[in-house]
C-alpha cells in the first residue's frame, strides 16, 4: 500500500510542477475588466514579465518590462518564489525518484530510501507554499486596486494564470503530504529491528504433570 501511496504523491507532485511552469508562462496573470458602462474597444492583460494589448480584431502587442528595479516589490518578490518554487521542485523530483521503493540504486536500504523520498516530499511541500504565497499575493494587490475607490489607472481582475497557480500549488503541497505519509509508514514498520524480520520464538508445549503422573493408592 506505501508504494502505491508513493507513487500517487510522485506523480501529483510531477504534475504540479508541470502545472506551476505553466501559469508562470501564462500571459493572463490579470485582465482588464469590462465592467461599467463604458464601452472598451480593446483587453489589456499582465504577467509578472511583460503587458499586452489586444485589440478587437485579436491582434496583440506586448511590452517586456524593461527595468527589473523599477517594478513594484510584489512583482519582484512573485517573480523570486515562482523561480524558487520550480527549482525546489525540480530537486524534489530528482530527490523522489532515489527514493522511490519501485527503483533500486545501488545498496541503499528501505529506511535510506524512506528518508530520500521523505525529503522530496517535503521539498514538494514548500514549493506548492512558495508558488501560493506568490498567487495570493498577486490576486490581493489585484483585488485591492479593483477595491481602491481612488486608484485612477485601469481596473483588473484575476485571469487564468492566477487559477492554474492556485490549482499547481494545491496538488504539490497535495503530492508531498502523501509522499511524507508514505514514507513514514515505512520507516516507522522497519523501525526497531534495523531492517530485519523480527525472530520468531517458538516454545514447546510443557508436558502437563497431571497427565504423565501415575498414581498409586
Amino acid at each position: 500500500m506505501s508504494t502505491a501511496l508513493e507513487a500517487v504523491g510522485f506523480f501529483m507532485s510531477v504534475a504540479s510542477w508541470l502545472i506551476v511552469g505553466t501559469a508562470l508562462g501564462n500571459d493572463y496573470w490579470k485582465v482588464s475588466s469590462f465592467s461599467g458602462s463604458v464601452i472598451i474597444s480593446n483587453r489589456q492583460y499582465e504577467n509578472l514579465w511583460h503587458s499586452c494589448a489586444e485589440d478587437s480584431s485579436g491582434v496583440a502587442n506586448c511590452r517586456d518590462f524593461e527595468s527589473m528595479l523599477a517594478l513594484p516589490g510584489h512583482i519582484q518578490a512573485c517573480r523570486a518564489l515562482m523561480v524558487v518554487s520550480l527549482l525546489l521542485a525540480l530537486v524534489s523530483i530528482i530527490l523522489s525518484v532515489m527514493g522511490l521503493k519501485c527503483i533500486k540504486l545501488g545498496s541503499t536500504t528501505e529506511q535510506g530510501k524512506a528518508k530520500i523520498a521523505a525529503t522530496g516530499g517535503i521539498l514538494f511541500v514548500l514549493s506548492g507554499v512558495c508558488d501560493m504565497v506568490a498567487v495570493s499575493w498577486y490576486a490581493a494587490r489585484v483585488v485591492e486596486d479593483w477595491n481602491n475607490p481612488f486608484y485612477g489607472g485601469i481596473k483588473f481582475e484575476p485571469g487564468a494564470g492566477l487559477y492554474i497557480g492556485w490549482a499547481g500549488g494545491i496538488l504539490a503541497i497535495i503530492g508531498g503530504a502523501i509522499m511524507c505519509c508514505a514514507c513514514k509508514r515505512v520507516s516507522g514498520g522497519a523501525g526497531g529491528g534495523g531492517g530485519y524480520p523480527a525472530a520468531k520464538i517458538y516454545k514447546s508445549a510443557a508436558a502437563s504433570e497431571s497427565g504423565t503422573r501415575t498414581n498409586y493408592v
